[in-house]
């Protein structure tokens, strides 16, 4: 564990998850363009969840290589990389049980996604998180989701546009998940470790 603990902290592998991570941002901005040009102006920072959740990584990672700390965007880079790798997961293995394949977009969307979520975990010794960080990026958290399912701008998965409803539902619990798991690893943890 101490070795991961060293590895994370190297500016070298740092940089080149930085430059990953900055890649698969632009990549995702791009990938949602369709959708971006269909969305009222008010509701685009709510459409392109993952690629925002790498950005919000992004950003951390820029300011962890020189030694600084962006509480509010590590709270928002942890719980949102969580909730939409998970997501991203789970709708395309949906996706596989409703249509009996997938393309290979969706595998790459899968191993990136999945990727997405531990990486936002792995930091989570390394982040300065206090309650009112959480507190800001939880209700961010809960407001993409009410903007998502009752106007409509959630992401496409046109295979399964019948079970939205159902959907909407799982979203609203993995953000109240993802909240809880980050208040868990950031604050409870380190209290507890205080404490011994």
């Amino acid at each position: 564990m101490s070795y991961l603990y060293m590895l994370l902290k190297q500016r070298s592998f740092l940089i080149v998850l930085f430059i990953i991570n900055l890649l698969g941002t632009i990549y995702g901005f791009i990938w949602y363009g369709p959708q971006l040009r269909d969305t009222p102006a008010i509701f685009l920072p709510f459409v392109p969840d993952s690629p925002t959740a790498s950005l919000f990584f992004t950003i951390f990672l820029a300011f962890f290589i020189f030694g600084k700390h962006v509480p509010y965007i590590e709270a928002l880079a942890v719980m949102t990389l969580f909730k939409y790798g998970v997501w991203a997961v789970v709708m395309n293995v949906l996706t596989y049980f409703q249509l009996g394949q997938l393309s290979f977009d969706a595998y790459m969307l899968i191993f990136s996604h999945g990727a997405m979520a531990v990486q936002g975990l792995l930091y989570a010794p390394f982040y300065k998180i206090q309650k009112r960080h959480i507190v800001v990026a939880g209700l961010w958290t809960l407001h993409n989701d009410f903007v998502d399912y009752i106007f409509g701008v959630m992401p496409r998965y046109h295979a399964l546009d019948v079970y939205m409803d159902e959907i909407g539902y799982f979203t609203f619990w993995l953000s109240i998940a993802s909240i809880t798991l980050t208040y868990f690893l950031t604050i409870k943890h380190k209290n507890a470790r205080l404490g011994d």
